[in-house]
């Protein structure tokens, strides 16, 4: 129970940490749709026959980007500390970068071998979320809400390579 003054504090803090946690998943969200350009040099890419249809990307991240939002307010609400509140702020802002390299390499560079290699990182930093995340924010449902994002994460990694491996060179 919190003492009485500092209920309005912590009121604050948990709708400042909801718009920041919504905020991350939009920004992202927006920003991956407005990167990804389903044009002619996509449609002639070699893809493989399992591919998901172009339809089925923005409803997957919309939920995952969702749950990870959530997964980012949990731990901004839970963590026991200012140190552990960074903490968790850097885990979300590495992950909120490399996340938004991964669409432009891919799409508006060409070069879905660069992508390939920022997608280790990408998977790296979403292992984090899983695994650093509940230790630092104290809290085991903060990394569980990140096992979609691994889960799509490591699908989108295999897709990428197999993409890379029926369409390679790149950049010549």
């Amino acid at each position: 129970m919190v003492f009485a003054p500092l209920r309005p504090i912590t009121r604050f803090m948990e709708w400042n940490s909801a718009f920041i946690a919504a905020a991350w998943a939009i920004i992202l969200g927006g920003a991956g749709g407005a990167l990804t350009d389903i044009g002619q040099w996509y449609r002639n890419l070699n893809k493989p026959h399992w591919q998901p249809p172009d339809w089925l990307f923005g409803p997957a991240w919309t939920v995952i980007l969702g749950l990870t939002g959530w997964s980012f307010y949990v731990g901004l609400t839970s963590a026991p500390s200012p140190e552990a509140r960074m903490a968790v702020f850097a885990l979300f802002g590495a992950n909120f970068v490399l996340h938004f390299l991964w669409s432009p390499l891919f799409f508006k560079l060409k070069r879905p071998d660069w992508a390939l290699a920022e997608n280790i990182f990408l998977w790296c930093s979403v292992t984090s979320l899983m695994v650093v995340l509940p230790r630092v924010a104290g809290d085991s449902f903060a990394g569980w809400l990140n096992v979609p994002y691994f889960v799509w994460v490591t699908f989108a990694f295999v897709l990428n390579w197999k993409i890379v491996k029926l369409n390679r060179p790149f950049g010549t």
